[in-house]
């Protein structure tokens, strides 16, 4: 079982006086990652799945006596896929009120439902972490350079979820289901999303532009509605940690677009599995785009579980002047290029962004060298 990055920060949060609650998309491994967290631990633990329906339906309206009956001589109280629960924020302030010795582990697959839910009712109450696809630190933690750098490829191709990474003899069906059954299974549910056939047509859209700039009326053009649904199912798509959005940075000079937007996938595999191509790399013509996809939302875990808090963009300007990311900290600002093959490594970085603010670092990520940059 590959340890999680995520294990040391809630076990040194355990019984703090605060709910601890973990946030990601269906399947990257929540439940499991609080499973390691009760195995070396001497205190009893109840465990409540909310995808049941019975389990819904008693935790959405218990009074505190109730929940005291519920809870018994448990020390950990476990809830699973909170959002699926009518007011389990106040049923979960009620239990921190009036049960502070009882630690509190939450997981939810929305952040839309979830943090709507809880942040009234539990400010200053809970600590927050978002759980992603297996990390490129933890696969090197648990098992070691050789076999990150063995399996870049099939990573490119079939993603980071954890069971299809331990399971790449039935990876394609493994991602099928996931990307037809789990993924959307929460957003599906919402009153708001009438139409699945057309989330299915934007996120196919959203899949062929990977990497490329993108428009909202462009968007509904080739789905076939209107910008004000695009823009909502985009938001719901990003709330279920599917997909995420750069910004074009824009400050100091004219030239530089500041409306533009890229989106990009926190996993390839499922990218991959949208589009029903999981062909290798040398048979592919999105290689490059692949490889972009992977290295940001690698960055993006490793700057989330290393405690980096930064400001992502990209960089283009009208005369098409261009950086893949960017990554801004207090007023200075680290460029990266991404190009699959390294004999191309040789790009570079517009003077015009060099000269007009302030840069720390810039590098070409490659094959060779990519490590550097996501432990």
């Amino acid at each position: 079982m590959i340890r999680r990055q995520l294990q040391d920060v809630i076990e040194a949060r355990m019984f703090a006086g605060k709910a601890i609650i973990v946030i990601g998309a269906r399947q990257v491994g929540k439940s499991t990652l609080f499973n390691m967290v009760l195995e070396g631990r001497k205190e009893s633990a109840l465990q409540l799945n909310c995808d049941e329906p019975e389990v819904q339906e008693m935790l959405s309206a218990m009074n505190t006596q109730e929940l005291k009956l519920l809870i018994g001589q448990n020390k950990i109280l476990v809830i699973d896929e909170a959002q699926r629960v009518e007011n389990i924020g106040m049923t979960l302030k009620r239990i921190a009120d009036n049960f502070p010795d009882v630690q509190l582990l939450v997981t939810g697959s929305s952040s839309f439902e979830l943090q709507n839910k809880l942040n009234e009712p539990l400010t200053g109450r809970k600590f927050e972490y978002h759980l992603f696809p297996l990390s490129t630190g933890e696969l090197l933690n648990a098992q070691g350079l050789l076999s990150v750098k063995q399996t870049l490829e099939s990573r490119l191709i079939f993603g980071s979820y954890p069971d299809i990474f331990n399971h790449q003899e039935d990876a394609k069906d493994l991602l099928y289901n996931l990307s037809n059954s789990y993924l959307y299974k929460d957003l599906l549910n919402l009153e708001s999303v009438r139409r699945p056939a057309l989330l299915g047509k934007l996120l196919t859209a959203l899949a062929l532009q990977v990497t490329s700039e993108v428009s909202y009326n462009e968007l509904a053009q080739t789905v076939g509605t209107d910008n004000k649904t695009v823009e909502k199912y985009i938001d719901l798509l990003e709330k279920c940690y599917i997909i995420f959005k750069l910004n074009g940075f824009s400050r100091n000079l004219r030239t530089e677009l500041k409306r533009a937007k890229k989106f990009y996938f926190y996993d390839n595999g499922i990218r991959n599995a949208i589009l029903q191509n999981f062909a290798p790399l040398a048979l592919r013509q999105d290689v490059g785009a692949l490889w972009e996809n992977f290295f940001i939302s690698e960055r993006i875990k490793a700057n989330q579980y290393c405690g980096r808090y930064v400001n992502s963009y990209f960089w283009r300007t009208n005369q098409q002047q261009e950086i893949d990311y960017i990554e801004e900290c207090d007023g200075q600002f680290s460029l990266f290029e991404m190009k699959w093959n390294p004999k191309r490594a040789n790009t570079q970085f517009p003077n015009t962004f060099l000269t007009a603010y302030d840069v720390k670092e810039k590098a070409i990520v490659t094959p060779e060298n990519w490590l550097d940059w996501v432990k």
